[in-house]
């Protein structure tokens, strides 16, 4: 243990701050729940010691965004890292056109991942291929947009807020203030609140929306405001890993809580499928300890990860 919540500063990877966490908590084994791109800052859950073992039961969890989309110029990386490598006039847009189109993109849908991520091909990185010049056939697949909210419609990254009220991380004149890229120019630049499921990209919704809007675009800046349970605003810096007390393993699990006899602990530890009514996906706990994660059919458990 602990889980804990780490506001990731702009240009580090995520595994810049694993690395940063297990020198601050004296320990190799960090896990985190889903990777931000370098340009991205906000909320980057990570696992200490035994609570890797609950990475896998988090990396589904539904995630929030803001993200900067500048109209009219496409990049390589799909965000502001650039060089720009394609440009077009954007036409005067209304927020209802916009938000029609965004529309669109709610829901069960199909998604081609950027060249420049780490989904592997054959044995080979897409970044690394990229990086030497050529590109993978990158199949699309299966994302779901939960939520699109246009927040605004600005001439440019910089004239768009960036300032924001932490309860409901909407425009505000006070409240947390973000730090974005270096912009790549004068882009009309929509600001977008998001929600979406595990494997969505933000840099490809980008490029997507400019296309539906018949022009080129980037991600001119993202910030990750909710993983879960976890809301930006709970986040610590990454000066206070050391310290950051997190939370346990158990309360970082959203499942229904199964309480277990003795008998049916052991049972579970042992890897065994004991009768039970229950269906779905449970916690197991035995006096408030954790036991496992199962899942039941409605006549038996099985165990998907014990703890001792």
């Amino acid at each position: 243990m602990p889980v804990i919540a780490v506001d990731k500063p702009l240009t580090l990877t995520s595994h810049d701050v694993v690395n940063r966490a297990r020198r601050a908590r004296s320990t190799r084994r960090v896990g985190h729940t889903g990777t931000l791109d370098p340009l991205a800052t906000g909320v980057l859950v990570l696992c200490v010691d035994d609570s890797t073992k609950v990475v896998q039961f988090m990396e589904a969890d539904t995630k929030d965004y803001l993200a900067w989309i500048s109209l009219g110029a496409g990049t390589p990386t799909l965000d502001a890292e650039g060089p720009v490598d394609s440009r077009a006039d954007v036409p005067q847009l209304t927020e209802a056109q916009v938000r029609e189109v965004l529309a669109t993109f709610v829901g069960p849908q199909a998604q081609v991942p950027p060249q420049y991520s780490a989904i592997q091909v054959g044995g080979q990185r897409a970044y690394a291929v990229a990086r030497a010049g050529g590109a993978l056939d990158l199949p699309a697949r299966p994302i779901v947009i939960h939520e699109l909210a246009l927040l605004g419609l600005y001439p440019s990254v910089a004239a768009a807020p960036h300032t924001f009220d932490p309860q409901t991380w909407r425009p505000a004149d006070r409240g947390h203030t973000f730090t974005l890229p270096d912009a790549l120019g004068e882009f009309p630049t929509l600001l977008v609140w998001a929600r979406v499921g595990s494997g969505t990209y933000l840099r490809s919704l980008a490029r997507d929306v400019g296309a539906a809007l018949g022009v080129p675009a980037h991600l001119g800046g993202l910030v990750r405001t909710r993983v879960g349970r976890y809301d930006l605003r709970d986040a610590v810096p990454l000066d206070g890993l050391a310290d950051a007390p997190g939370i346990p393993d158990l309360a970082a699990l959203d499942f229904p809580v199964i309480e277990a006899d003795e008998r049916l602990a052991r049972e579970l530890r042992q890897g065994k499928r004991p009768a039970h009514e229950a269906a779905g996906r449970f916690v197991v706990t035995l006096e408030g300890q954790l036991v496992a994660v199962v899942d039941g059919d409605g006549q038996q458990l099985k165990v998907v990860r014990a703890w001792a």
